[in-house]
């Protein structure tokens, strides 16, 4: 059920600097995942609108936000994430609400999408230029410079930490943006607009139009006023994605998902790797890219690790998000669909343990059982495709070349973990993993806003966080002086 109390953002959009309905009048329905009502309302953008947030970009550009000082930005930057820390748990409320995750997990996404904007405002005159010794003389520099209009398309899962991951970087190299968040969950996205606006970024420094990613999403792609694309989502519209900016010349960052796996081997700390395992694909009900959704298990401790698994994954709860269970509903009744659709082919696959849905979870939501299944064949459909839910594939595997070759053989090149004590093996299995992160003896950093992140092949290319982010939100420009 809607809490009350929460004010929920109205069906407007962001377009330079007012909050104006979509030009046909237009609006979509957003229904909460716990028990599928209609929570609020969005604009259902178009084509005009997007012209207009884009003009409204440009313009911005030209006015007082190209202006601005790297150091000046920082501070807009450091006083947006100060807003969002001071507004964490009204945030937290909101995004437990449209997106169903439990409340903890919502409270942590506000600390970090808060952490984005204060790294990058700290961050943004400190990206430095560089000289090269040449001809005798002369002078040469080579400065970075933003790409000018960036247009964004972020997915439902972390709406808010998606905001600052995205555009912060964006912000700080001097870009003015256009964000256009998932339908299926954006409101948090819209209240931190909202703040954006208070910390005083100039008018068209950002742009939030909502609406289907067919209809305005596939403008903003394809806009010809657009100088740099960032897509987070599917591989298969992350394909719509690169062609559209090949058709208009620009470059385009891609984070598309994967199918990261874990790798136990005979010497790991059992107790160490359990809940790390468990919660890697249990965060968020499965539904993040970096999901550790194979463990690859050495076969020496195949039965003892299985089996703790299976203890852990029978103790598992959904529930809806304000209840705070070990994970909340999936985002809609299509991708619990999705998910049960996996399920019900896994054919003679042995199921090792189920969780359960938690009694009195609200009748409609888009709840689904965690699942562990095992032993999986690495080239079934378990194996190789991302369910994007709460599904772990345990695959058992003979020695460190057999693991390797099982890890590597997908399609995807997102992240990896490596559980064992032999320093050796650490650096010999990080270093053949064929993906943009891996993680020993662990998985995953929190936001981890500082560590590079991205893939290689069907996970995508380009790279989000630390500094690399900055890099990839702008670009070279060589100035030779011929002085004599």
């Amino acid at each position: 059920m809607r809490d009350t109390a929460l004010t929920l953002p109205d069906p407007l959009n962001l377009v330079g600097g007012r909050w104006v309905a979509a030009r046909s009048g237009e609006t979509m329905e957003v229904h909460g995942p716990a028990d599928g009502a209609r929570i609020a309302r969005i604009a259902a953008s178009g084509e005009a609108d997007v012209d207009d947030a884009v003009a409204a970009a440009r313009a911005a550009l030209d006015g007082p936000w190209g202006r601005l000082t790297a150091v000046e930005r920082g501070r807009l930057l450091m006083r947006l994430g100060e807003r969002i820390a001071d507004a964490a748990e009204e945030l937290a409320q909101i995004e437990s609400l449209d997106n169903g995750k439990p409340i903890s997990q919502a409270r942590a996404d506000m600390v970090a999408a808060a952490r984005y904007f204060e790294y990058y405002g700290a961050a943004a005159d400190k990206v430095h230029g560089e000289t090269i010794p040449f001809l005798a003389g002369f002078d040469v520099r080579v400065l970075r410079e933003p790409y000018g209009v960036t247009g964004h398309i972020i997915p439902w899962n972390y709406p808010a930490q998606m905001f600052g991951r995205t555009l912060a970087p964006a912000l700080a190299m001097g870009n003015a943006c256009v964000l256009k968040p998932a339908e299926e969950a954006c409101l948090s996205t819209l209240r931190i607009a909202a703040m954006a606006e208070e910390a005083g970024f100039p008018a068209g420094a950002v742009n939030v139009v909502t609406g289907a990613g067919t209809v305005a999403g596939a403008a903003l792609s394809r806009h010809r006023g657009v100088d740099f694309m960032s897509f987070t989502g599917s591989p298969e519209v992350g394909v719509l994605i690169q062609t559209e900016a090949a058709r208009n010349h620009i470059g385009c960052t891609l984070e598309l998902g994967g199918k990261s796996p874990q790798i136990v081997f005979d010497d790991a700390d059992i107790e160490r790797a359990l809940p790390v395992l468990v919660g890697a694909i249990v965060q968020n009900g499965g539904q993040t890219c970096s999901a550790g959704s194979r463990v690859l298990v050495q076969r020496g401790v195949w039965d003892a690790l299985t089996a703790a698994l299976a203890d852990r994954f029978r103790t598992l709860t959904a529930a809806a998000g304000a209840a705070d269970g070990d994970l909340g509903p999936l985002i809609s009744g299509r991708q619990r669909d999705r998910v049960q659709g996996y399920l019900d082919r896994a054919g003679d696959v042995p199921v090792l343990a189920r969780g359960r849905v938690a009694d009195g979870a609200p009748e409609g939501g888009f709840y689904i059982a965690p699942a562990l299944f095992g032993p999986v064949d690495p080239l079934s459909p378990l194996g190789q495709e991302e369910v994007f839910g709460p599904v772990l594939a345990a695959i058992p595997f003979d020695d460190e070349r057999d693991a390797v070759r099982i890890a590597n053989a997908t399609e995807y090149g997102l992240a990896a973990g490596v559980w064992t004590r032999d320093g050796d093996r650490q650096q010999r299995v990080a270093k053949a993993m064929r993906c943009g992160q891996v993680f020993i003896n662990g998985y995953g950093a929190g936001g981890g806003i500082e560590l590079p992140f991205g893939g290689v092949r069907k996970s995508g290319h380009g790279r989000e966080k630390g500094f690399a982010a900055l890099h990839e939100f702008s670009w070279l420009k060589t100035i030779v002086h011929n002085h004599g």
